[in-house]
């Protein structure tokens, strides 16, 4: 009895080294949060830290626009040198719906990175940005903007122009009488 315990008792252990515990990548993505585009700009970002390197995350920021517009989104993310902090993998735009609008592109990947994406032309409508990427280590720091421009120029415009026209019309008529 006594050799059929230590028998079990090695066959488990041999069992045990052959099944080690697998580690997985967590997802550490913060819940949508709102941006607020006030005079064409809004400001977003995140610091990442208590975390574990291998860890994901996709944030999702929010917004509305009310009215067509030519949309920018940049991206910088900040490490003391490269391989450290954070590896952004995309900068992409979603309609509210998750359809993808267009995805963003790396402009430089050096201890600071920078991604961009641009589009013309965007109706009305809620979007989200997605910031997607891994943790190298830890902390991690990320900061984005996103600007707006009017497609379409605002009423005030057409007056402003429709003045300017009147007084280049009045100054020509008193110059030629």
């Amino acid at each position: 009895m006594t050799k059929t315990k230590k028998f079990a008792a090695s066959l488990a252990l041999a069992c045990a080294a052959f099944t080690t515990q697998a580690v997985y990548a967590a997802d550490v993505s913060n819940g949508p949060a709102a941006v607020e585009i006030a005079d064409g700009a809004g400001f977003f970002g995140r610091l990442i830290q208590d975390v574990t390197a291998g860890d994901t995350f996709a944030d999702h920021y929010t917004f509305t626009l009310s009215s067509a517009t030519d949309f920018t989104a940049s991206l910088f993310s900040y490490s003391f040198q490269p391989g450290t902090g954070l590896d952004i993998t995309g900068l992409d735009l979603y309609r509210s719906d998750g359809t993808l609008v267009t995805k963003g592109a790396a402009l430089i990947d050096d201890g600071i990175q920078q991604w961009q994406l641009t589009t013309t032309g965007l109706s009305a409508a809620s979007y989200y940005v997605q910031v997607s990427g891994n943790v190298l280590s830890q902390p991690g720091i990320y900061s984005g903007s996103v600007a707006t421009v009017s497609a379409v120029p605002e009423p005030a415009t057409y007056g402003m122009l429709l003045g300017g026209l009147a007084l280049v019309g009045a100054i020509a008529r008193r110059r030629k009488s």
